[in-house]
């Protein structure tokens, strides 16, 4: 699965707009802390993954890394998509690489 680094994706996402983040946490981890990215838990994400627009770059993020590459995995395999990046570290990356003054816990 391809991954995509903090940093990198924060200037990807400036100078590109079919780049786009999806926190697939839950909604109380969300509500805890978030980037202000859009928030599809990962059981909605399957419902509605027939609604992706097949001409943009999602990158899924959650805590580690570890259920977004889960997701990645099952919607490549089961509904061919190739436009999907994992978050390496998840929003603890994210942390460490862009934004130390987070509160994840």
């Amino acid at each position: 699965m391809n991954t995509i680094c903090p940093k990198e994706c924060k200037h990807k996402m400036q100078a590109d707009a079919s780049i786009q983040v999806i926190d697939i946490r839950e909604a109380f981890e969300y509500e805890f802390c978030n980037l202000g990215y859009e928030n599809i838990p990962m059981q909605e994400f399957l419902d509605n993954v027939d609604v992706l627009d097949r001409s943009k770059t999602y990158v899924l993020m959650c805590k580690s890394g570890n259920r977004a590459h889960a997701l990645a995995n099952l919607l490549k395999c089961e509904k061919g998509l190739d436009n999907i990046l994992v978050m390496d570290g998840g929003i603890t990356g994210w942390k460490e690489k862009n934004d130390p003054s987070l509160i994840i816990e």
